[in-house]
């Protein structure tokens, strides 16, 4: 009896220890997340006209390094602080967007971006020409509650003007012209100047070319950069240079105006290149078969693509020669009579099969045998 109490307790005792053991592997309780979106650090500004575009990364991770489940919405805050320590008004909000969901596995360095537009108002812009707004954004979950603010990033607040009316091209054998109306700029307040800032885009390659800042008095820009047979769109807008600190003139902003309508135009080559000059008949043929040689002064435009020859006797319409472009300002007319004279004149040809006039004429007489 008393061996089998010991070993009763002895099971007791282990049992005990096993369940002591148990216990002591578990931990504290973890507390359930506040949901708190992270506040991005990469919100971006610019400005065009009166309208400022704004974008950042949704947040897909909560202050304690959870996924975002259930997102609220954003809050688009502005103001005239240079910097805000929370956001008073907002003056704008976007719906909930859940990334975390949005962003597809295996893709872990995707990032969804959030868009918003504010519109400045214009009296917001007059009041305070060299001043700056301050944007940030502030995601909340869905009591409503944040984390804080984003980065902050600032816009220069000075009025824009509207582009230029009237604007017209010329095609030119050298290149377009354009034209506008040019009007006076205002000259208050002193920290504002203004330009015309001429773009160009190609349907074909798409992207913006920037091609010039412009002045008034002028109202005009010649492109000589294009190539012929192409499509290309001209838009001008007026820039606002301002600056924001009267002790150093290098701090200023650049603001763009808005965009004129496009312009297109088709770079329809219809131009012939120059004329040919100093053309010379020269005939050669003693003891041999005879011969006229021409020579003249070779054509410099880029785009040459050859010469025709062209002869005539007295009386006669000139007729073409050459079967084929002739490649170098000189040709050898084999098929001459004795006793004729020839009357002779060239003309360029471009790649494009426009010819020019007719050069001067050049006449050379056959002898007798």
């Amino acid at each position: 009896m008393n061996v089998s109490r010991h070993l009763a307790g002895c099971f007791a005792l282990f049992a005990l220890a096993i369940v002591m053991c148990g216990c002591a592997s578990i931990g504290a309780p973890v507390p359930p997340s506040l949901e708190l979106p992270k506040p991005p650090t990469d919100l971006h500004a610019v400005r065009k006209g009166n309208k400022v575009y704004l974008t950042w990364s949704v947040p897909t991770k909560t202050t304690d390094r959870q996924n975002v489940r259930r997102p609220g919405p954003t809050r688009i805050c502005r103001s005239l602080s240079a910097m805000m320590s929370q956001c008073d008004v907002p003056v704008g909000n976007i719906a909930p967007t859940k990334a975390s969901a949005e962003v597809p596995h295996g893709e872990p360095g995707k990032k969804m971006v959030a868009e918003f537009v504010d519109t400045l108002p214009p009296d917001l812009q007059q009041q305070n020409p060299t001043r700056v707004a301050t944007y940030a954004v502030e995601p909340l979950n869905l009591d409503a509650r944040s984390a804080g603010l984003s980065n902050q990033v600032q816009i220069a607040l000075a009025p824009t003007l509207p582009p230029p009316e009237n604007i017209k091209a010329q095609l030119l054998p050298d290149g377009v012209v354009l034209t506008w109306d040019c009007e006076t700029f205002p000259i208050e307040p002193a920290a504002l100047r203004y330009i015309y800032r001429i773009y160009r885009r190609s349907p074909e390659t798409g992207g913006d070319v920037r091609l010039s800042d412009e002045h008034c008095p002028g109202g005009q820009y010649e492109d000589h950069t294009i190539e012929w047979q192409k499509n290309y769109e001209y838009r001008i807008a007026v820039v606002t240079f301002t600056n924001l600190d009267a002790s150093n003139p290098s701090d200023v902003a650049i603001i763009q105006g808005d965009d004129s309508p496009a312009l297109k135009v088709f770079t329809n080559d219809t131009f012939p290149p120059a004329v040919p000059t100093g053309l010379q008949a020269v005939f050669s043929g003693p003891g041999q078969q005879p011969f006229i040689d021409l020579v003249w002064a070779p054509d410099t435009d880029a785009d040459l693509a050859g010469y025709n020859v062209y002869r005539r006797e007295q009386g006669s319409q000139p007729t073409r020669v050459n079967s084929e472009l002739v490649k170098s300002p000189a040709f050898r007319d084999t098929n001459v009579a004795s006793g004729k004279t020839y009357f002779y004149t060239v003309a360029a040809v471009d790649l494009r099969g426009n010819q020019s006039a007719h050069s001067e004429e050049a006449s050379e007489t056959v002898p007798k045998d």
